[in-house]
């Protein structure tokens, strides 16, 4: 689709919402006007009347699964998945099969996704105990950052050597993207509950056993650490309130060294909802109390957590219908992040330009996306229409993941996403998906 004239669309973009006309041309914002009129017989006009257009949202921690793990999920399936949920980019992690930790193998996933993503891709690569030297080989540039597990959790990477931490610390430029808990803390929380009750621990103790103190300890330390060495660590999946006192909202985002994210499940589940969903909300860090939920949620809106994203890692039913010390950790996501936000919007939680500040905007600004998370011209045509009210229920025949399930399946979303377009293209219309792959790797202004 060359040329594409979005009509009468309420756009929420840099703190506003206004009336207005976006065309698209070479799948570029080439104008945005109160008034447009078609340039050519060839445009695609679409009517948003009533409707609201969103940038595209960034979702910059995934595991999309492949290599390795395909039969949970793949770079095709979970990409398109995401289109159904607004988001247009998304940055993957490295704990697949192989894992992302040389540069070889961190380009193997790069020809993959150019190959088979719907949606816009990049990847971090893996920090190991023993690869500072590939490490140092990474274009900043290309790549969107460093992961590193400072506990372990699904494909154990853990880095778990401080001298080779504070190593790695001083000597990347790259953003260090960190998963902090803290692993003694929670061996020895496991080994306690097993020996009560064996592998089947009940599912209320998995905020016990991945503590907040195990949660903060490790935070804590990661902060300490940057601090010391002048890193650039942005810490994923907050999921206490205690950890909330190491960030602040004094600076811009633009300056800080030091940022935090919040996903999707942290804000909407508490360990009351273990009672029903099981293992479906098993995650790593666990989802804990209802006061941690609200803390994070007041966090957000304060500005002291800079981005939301989902931490989208489906598996299997079959995996997840296992006891505690076998069913692994996370899930599904991406299809229902934006939906879930909305829903936060029309229970008065939060305003739509600061759910597109959290999802779109402010990504771009973490990592230094070139030209995205904006509906400005010049920039790269990804957006979202939404109708505000058009309710929905997630269930088995309109669930996009590979895996089949979400721990939303019964839930009713009062907003739908109607369209979806990725450099221009439509490549997603009211539950239909359209063969069309028109996505392209992030670059990064560093």
């Amino acid at each position: 689709m060359d040329s594409v004239l979005i009509k009468n669309a309420n756009i929420v973009n840099e703190g506003k919402i206004f009336n207005g006309d976006v065309y698209i041309e070479n799948g570029i914002f080439k104008e945005i006007a109160p008034q447009i009129s078609a340039k050519s017989p060839d445009v695609h006009i679409f009517d948003a009347e009533g409707k609201y257009l969103l940038p595209g949202v960034i979702d910059d921690q995934v595991h999309f699964r492949e290599p390795g793990l395909t039969h949970k999920a793949t770079i095709a399936t979970e990409s398109r998945a995401a289109l159904s949920g607004g988001i247009t980019s998304f940055i993957e992690m490295p704990n697949t099969v192989p894992q992302s930790t040389t540069v070889e193998k961190l380009e193997e996933k790069f020809e993959i996704a150019a190959k088979t993503s719907y949606a816009n891709y990049s990847f971090m690569f893996g920090g190991t105990n023993d690869n500072l030297e590939e490490i140092l080989k990474v274009d900043p540039k290309k790549v969107a950052a460093l992961k590193l597990f400072l506990g372990s959790s699904t494909g154990n990477m853990l880095v778990d050597n401080p001298e080779v931490l504070e190593k790695i610390f001083a000597s990347t430029n790259l953003l260090i993207a960190v998963h902090c808990e803290d692993e003694q803390t929670i061996r020895e929380n496991t080994a306690k509950y097993v020996k009560e009750y064996g592998d089947d621990i009940p599912l209320e103790l998995h905020p016990v056993i991945r503590s907040e103190e195990a949660c903060y300890l490790s935070s804590s330390k990661a902060v300490e650490l940057a601090k010391k060495t002048g890193a650039r660590l942005h810490v994923f999946h907050l999921s206490t309130a205690k950890e909330l006192s190491l960030f602040t909202n004094k600076i811009p985002l633009k300056d800080k060294k030091i940022t935090a994210e919040v996903c999707i499940h942290h804000l909407w589940f508490s360990d009351k909802d273990y009672k029903e969903k099981g293992t479906l909300i098993k995650w790593n860090p666990a989802v804990k109390t209802a006061d941690d939920r609200d803390a994070l949620f007041k966090a957000l809106l304060e500005d002291k957590l800079d981005v939301i994203a989902t931490d989208h890692a489906p598996h299997t039913a079959e995996e997840k219908d296992n006891v505690y010390t076998k069913a692994p950790s996370g899930g599904p996501l991406v299809q229902h992040a934006l939906p879930a936000m909305l829903e936060f919007y029309h229970q008065d939680k939060i305003s739509l330009e600061k759910i597109v500040e959290k999802m779109c905007h402010n990504p771009a600004i973490l990592f230094q996306i070139e030209k995205r998370g904006y509906i400005k011209e010049g920039y790269f045509a990804d957006a979202v229409l939404v109708d505000i009210n058009a309710p929905w229920t997630v269930n088995k025949d309109n669930i996009a993941y590979k895996c089949g399930w979400s721990p939303f399946e019964g839930t009713t979303f009062k907003s739908r996403i109607t369209h979806t377009f990725v450099n221009g293209s439509l490549v997603y219309k009211n539950f239909k998906f359209y063969d069309v792959k028109n996505a392209h790797r992030l670059t990064f202004t560093r």
